[in-house]
């Protein structure tokens, strides 16, 4: 790979044309892993584009190479980051730090006062949430959304989750509260490290 240029951008409806295609790399990511995940539709992944709360990741030539979602619980209270990936042959290219932090800004704008969480087992995510000013909390320290609960339904893990009673999974809860606006890590400064990436608004 000859290290293409990448715009990591908002998504829009016309980005419609990569959503089967989000999806199948979502899932075969996590059968590889041996992790769980809630499944999603290109229908879920459409409206997401459509209304503005998604991060896309292309190349010049219009391939895809990553994205990333958000959405909105209990009135604005709580915003989820979900959906962050990015394909196979983009991976440890700095591409998912980007996304990351782009989709965390773009969550922030849209819901300043609101505390931002963030569901995974995967420990590069992790990571990227603690540089943004994430801490691990317990499963009752976020949503109470039905709706949200709800998607967790077509993991494979759904089970341990029920059983526990929602107190905790395999997977770790992590949560950015507005105080901790200080630990922000800025994409410009991201992409003065990575200048193979340009963002576009």
């Amino acid at each position: 790979m000859n290290n293409p240029i990448i715009f990591v951008r908002i998504a829009t409806k016309a980005d419609a044309i990569y959503a089967d295609e989000i999806v199948s790399e979502t899932l075969n990511a996590a059968i590889i892993r041996g992790s769980g995940i809630s499944k999603r539709t290109p229908e879920s992944i459409i409206e997401k584009m459509e209304t503005g709360k998604a991060v896309i990741a292309v190349t010049s030539d219009g391939e895809w190479v990553g994205f990333s979602y958000f959405e909105a619980w209990e009135h604005g209270d709580f915003i989820s980051n979900s959906g962050l990936i990015v394909k196979s042959k983009f991976r440890n290219s700095g591409v998912a730090r980007c996304i990351k932090n782009r989709i965390f800004n773009l969550s922030r704008r849209n819901f300043p006062q609101a505390k931002i969480f963030s569901i995974t087992s995967g420990a590069a995510i992790m990571k990227m949430n603690s540089q943004l000013g994430f801490e691990p909390v317990t499963f009752d320290q976020i949503t109470k959304d039905e709706d949200f609960w709800a998607g967790c339904s077509s993991c494979i893990n759904f089970d341990i989750l029920e059983r526990k009673n929602r107190c905790n999974c395999l997977c770790t809860a992590m949560l950015f509260s507005p105080e901790h606006i200080d630990h922000i890590v800025t994409y410009a400064s991201f992409a003065e490290k990575k200048q193979h990436l340009l963002e576009t608004h």
